[in-house]
Order: structure tokens, then sequence, then C-alpha cells
């Protein structure tokens, strides 16, 4: 059954051209992503399909009496109001009868307010009345797992990720029939991020969202639409699936225009050679030689993001922390923490918000003062600090030129050559026409670039990054992975990217709570699997009465307190070399799928090599984590 139908949409804003004719339909239950560069128009497709802006021409019709829902980049919600009136903004019976109770209850907990007794009866007899309370259940377990137990609070007082929770929080609690979500995971943890996937997966929704994470995209999606070059293209299939066909379909395509360029330079020399008086005949070769010449000139020059700045070199000493304390009144952030920063290496943060991130990253920096301890900071550490904002802050109203400017007048590259700030812009996908408007008319992911470059203009030798992956599309995203790869300072990455994280680190402090700070040896996902044995082994433990009864202590408990043998030592040695061989050949296969080939037996066999790599990668990982424990 067909949802959606969008028949030859444009849209342009001045001379700026976002798309032209786009055409496609969404039909019942499927599940669609859309994937474009910053500035490309994912936004501005996603605000007409929500009647929120009007195209140049074409049309977009939702069948008749279907609920659909909208989740924007950045909400706009009313800031007087209370985040209950937001979220049960509703004209279904249901809600307003949830709203009542729940206006209640927090009215019944005041101790401010004089208790109503009376309208929470008659509020609770509504309820019974229209079953609402299995449906109340199903709006509390979305209000926990997103953390929304505000209710009373104004949304003026909210935080931008509060603001997005809530946001998001109204838009499934409404449980629309068709669901428009455009960049969903922004300002969520990882476990609200996996939690929102198992959401979706589970329910018969009909879905079209706009987001770089690429796991959710793999795991949620069944379609993903490409805004590229003004033209909409499909594939049917997850993220992965993507990869390889756009691959192909862009291999294709550069074919196709080769071929067409020669078949254009010899109809070229035809047409100048032939009389002015012509034949019906030679009339439709001169129409069929324009259709060549068009063709043949539409090869588009994709300028890439170049992130070539200098890096200063580090000396022997970088950042050493000797048991640094740090709490907010009775909550703990950090206790007796010690860590001694080495060259090079890539540390990924993880912890529920509110754990102390960035309070950490503040510590580090010197912006932030600490109870006890001592931090010593070599002389040539040079910070780069990506804020979790990554907004141009205060800069609305100057021209992109001037933020640049303002910061230097040149720009040292890593071969040692100065650049201006507008080549430094052109490098960084800025054409001259974007470097002399102002920075209020950038999208969200073109003022994150912007934010990016003025970051890496200071040359840092020590970069910091929160939330880098916020509004980034995914072609800069993978050009940003590739830079730090190859960044020869200390990279700090707190991130709810899982992709980006396991590309990208080789360990992971994790805040566990009451200020341990734990460094965890593996990536994100690793770190996700160590946890799922810890829970499986602490489920499989039987209760204390029957164990007594048929157990003696647990082995495990021995094999806690005895020491590593020396087979076992080597078998741990043996593993950190097997691994690190996995890695690499997990990587190849991933760059070989990633480039795509014309031979499908090709690619099936490099997807097999792929999942055995990964599979024995896992075990070996599991293994080796339970040696580490005993060493």
């Amino acid at each position: 059954m067909n949802y959606l139908s969008v028949e030859t949409l444009s849209k342009s804003y001045g001379v700026k051209k976002l798309f032209q004719d786009v055409s496609f339909g969404i039909n019942q239950g499927q599940k669609v992503a859309l994937i474009a560069r910053n500035g490309a128009g994912k936004t501005s497709l996603l605000r007409i399909l929500a009647g929120l802006d009007v195209p140049d021409s074409g049309s977009a019709v939702f069948r008749k009496n279907l609920r659909v829902s909208y989740l924007s980049q950045q909400p706009d919600l009313a800031p007087e109001k209370k985040v209950l009136e937001i979220l049960f903004d509703s004209d279904t019976v249901i809600l307003k009868a949830i709203k009542e109770y729940e206006e209640c209850i927090l009215e019944s907990e005041n101790p401010e307010k004089t208790f109503d007794g009376e309208r929470l009866e008659k509020a609770m007899a509504a309820m019974d009345r229209l079953d609402a309370w299995n449906y109340e259940v199903k709006v509390k377990q979305i209000l926990s797992e997103l953390k929304v137990d505000y209710l009373d609070r104004p949304i003026s007082a909210l935080s931008g990720g509060q603001k997005k929770r809530v946001a998001l929080a109204r838009v499934l609690i409404n449980e629309p029939d068709f669901l428009i979500l455009d960049e969903p995971t922004n300002h969520l943890d990882i476990e609200m991020i996996e939690w929102l996937e198992n959401y979706l997966t589970g329910k018969e929704i009909t879905l079209f969202i706009v987001t770089h994470d690429r796991y959710f995209l793999d795991r949620i999606c069944d379609e993903i639409m490409e805004l590229d070059n003004h033209q909409l293209y499909r594939y049917k299939g997850n993220y992965s699936y993507f990869i390889e066909k756009k691959s192909e379909r862009e291999l294709a395509s550069s074919s196709e225009i080769d071929k067409a360029r020669n078949l254009y330079k010899r109809e070229l020399e035809w047409v100048r050679r032939m009389p002015k008086a012509r034949g019906t005949k030679s009339k439709s070769r001169v129409d069929a030689f324009y259709d060549v010449e068009a063709k043949a000139k539409s090869r588009k020059t994709e300028d890439a993001l170049q992130l070539n700045v200098k890096i200063p070199r580090m000396g022997g000493k970088i950042i050493e922390l000797i048991k640094i304390s740090k709490s907010f009144g009775e909550h703990l952030i950090l206790k007796n923490f010690s860590y001694t920063f080495k060259k090079g290496e890539k540390i990924g943060i993880s912890g529920k918000n509110g754990s102390g991130k960035t309070t950490f990253l503040n510590i580090l920096q010197g912006t932030e003062s600490y109870d006890s301890g001592k931090i010593q900071t070599g002389e040539t550490v040079v910070f780069g600090y990506y804020s979790q904002e990554g907004k141009i802050v205060g800069e609305a109203d100057k021209r992109v030129i001037e933020v640049v400017k303002d910061s230097a007048e040149y720009i040292t590259l890593n071969d040692g050559s100065k650049i201006s700030p507008s080549q430094l812009l052109q490098r960084f996908l800025f054409p001259p026409e974007v470097q002399y408007g102002f920075v209020s008319k950038l999208s969200g992911g073109e003022k994150r670039r912007l934010f990016l470059l003025t970051v890496l203009m200071k040359n840092p030798n020590f970069l910091i990054l929160d939330e880098p992956t916020n509004d980034l599309d995914i072609t800069t995203l993978g050009i940003l992975e590739e830079f730090l790869l190859d960044f020869q300072g200390c990279v700090l990455i707190v991130s709810h990217d899982r992709y980006f994280m396991d590309k990208l680190v080789d360990h992971i402090f994790v805040f566990e709570g009451e200020g341990e700070l734990k460094d965890f040896p593996g990536n994100y996902s690793q770190y996700r699997e160590y946890l799922a044995l810890k829970e499986k082994e602490q489920k499989a433990v039987i209760p204390e009465k029957v164990e007594k009864i048929i157990f003696q202590e647990p082995e495990k408990k021995d094999s806690a307190t005895r020491k590593i043998s020396y087979k076992e030592k080597l078998e741990y040695e043996q593993l950190e070399k097997e691994i690190a061989e996995l890695e690499l050949q997990k990587n190849n296969f991933l760059e070989h799928l990633n480039k795509g080939s014309q031979n499908h037996e090709e690619l099936r066999k490099w997807a097999e090599e792929l999942e055995k790599a990964t599979q024995s990668l896992d075990e070996k990982s599991l293994r080796w984590m339970e040696l580490a424990e005993l060493m």
C-alpha cells in the first residue's frame, strides 16, 4: 500500500539548486534512509514532506487519513511550555487522558500545591474508561529509556540535548503511521541509540530518516536513497548494500561518459564540416549530437575535503595525570585517576550522559579545576578542541571568510607551504560564492565543517573531539576518519557514533560511576561484547540457596584468584599478534567491498572472507579479554 507519492519535486535557494524533478514513493512498512552531502537539501526535502516548506515545483502527497510525525534536526519547542505539555500536545483522546492523569500525579507530589483528590479520581476513571493504562506503560517506557524525567520543567530550562530527547519522545508517543526523522541519534548516548534501533525495528512503522550513523542505517533500513548532483538514486538494501552498488553505479556512469566523449569528438568534427543547408536526416543527427554533448559534459567535478594542516612536533612528555579527583557536591566524577598519555594513541571515552565526560576533557585542557592530584603537561602540547555544541558561537552575522580571517591571515600546511583563508575554505568545500555569504545561511553540517576548520587552523597536536560526528555527512565523516587514522598526535574522542569509534580508537576510558574510570583495551563493539559476556555470566549464577545444595564454590572464584600459567601467557602473547593480523584482514576486505567490483563472484568471496575474519576476531578477542583479566 502506497503511503507517500513524490512527483517531480524541485527546490532552489537563490542560485543554489538543491534537487531537480525528484520523484519517488514509499510503501507501508518500508524503512527508507536519505543520504547526501551537507547542503545538498536533505533537511529541505524533509521539511517539504512535513508541510513546513514549499517546493518550487512538483508535489508530495500522503495517503488520506495517515498520521504523520516529524522530528526536526533542531526542534522548535515553545520555550514557555512545560515538558508535560509538549509531550502530550495531541488531539487523541487517550493522550489527553494520560496528560490529565500525569498532571494530577505531579500536583500530588508538589508540596507547594493543594492536592485535588477529586480531579485525580476523575482522571483515573477516564483512564479506566479508555483502557489507557497499557498505553501509559508504553509512554513511561519511552520516557524512561530516553531519560525524560523532568516533566514539570519548562522547555526554556533544558539543554539542547534534552530538548532533542523530548521532541523524539513526543513523536514516538504519538505512534504515527509514517515517521520522518532528521538526525534522531544526535544527543543520544549509545545505550539510547541501541534502544531506539530495537524500538524502530520491532515496530510496524513506516520510516523516512536522515542519519549519518552507519550502524543504525545498516540495522534499521531496507532501502537507501541518495541525493547526488541534484538527482535521486535508489538502492534496495541496507547501508552495506548501498556502498557496494554505489561503487558499481559510479563505475558504470564513468564508463558511459568516456564513451560519450569519444563519440562527441567524432560528431563534433562532422558538425563542423557539414554544409549550412541541412536535410532532414542531417538535422536529426544534429539533434542527437546535442544529446551526446550533454552526456559527454555531464561528468561532475566532485571536490574532496582536504584535511592536511600542519601538525607540530610533540616532545617526549605529553600529559601525565597523577591521582586526579573531582566531584560536584556528592556527585563523584573522578577518584584518584592516573594515566600517562603516549604519542599517537587514540582513545575513546564512553559513559552515560552526565557521568563527567565533558568535565574530564575540560580538566585536561586546564579550563576546569580539580579537587586533588597533579597534572603535568608537556611544553610542546597544542590542544585543538572540537566542542559538543559544534557551533560558530556569536558568528551568525559574519561572512564565512571573516570567521577564518579573524583566526589567521594565512595557514601553514603539513608540507610547509602557506595558503590564504580563501584557499583553505576551498579545500574545505566552501566555494567563493559561499565564502562571502553569511554563516547564518549555512546548513547544520556546513556550520560543523566550518567549526572543524577553525579548530584545525590552530595546528593542534592533541585533538579533543566531543561529539564530532553530529550533522556531518557520511562522505565528510569518511575523510575525517582517514585524517585521524594518519594523525601523528594524540586524539581523545567522545562520540555516540559506534562505527566512528570502532574504526579509530585503540582503547576506551569508561566512566562507570562513583568516580571509577576504567581503561578498557579495545574498541567500543568489543567493550559491548565484553559487557554482554559479563551479563550472561551473572545471569547464569544460581541463587544462593540452590548453590549451597548443589555446588561447592563456583569455579570462577578459583580462576579469579589463581595466577596465569606459562602456557596461558604464551597464548595471550600469540593472541595479540593474531588479533592484529585479523584486524588488518578485516580492514582489507572492507576496503575491497567499499571500492566495489564488476565481478559478482569476487564480491561474494570478499563478503564471505570478511564474515570469517570478523567471527574469528570476535572469538579471539573474547579469549584475549579472559586472559587479560588473569594477567
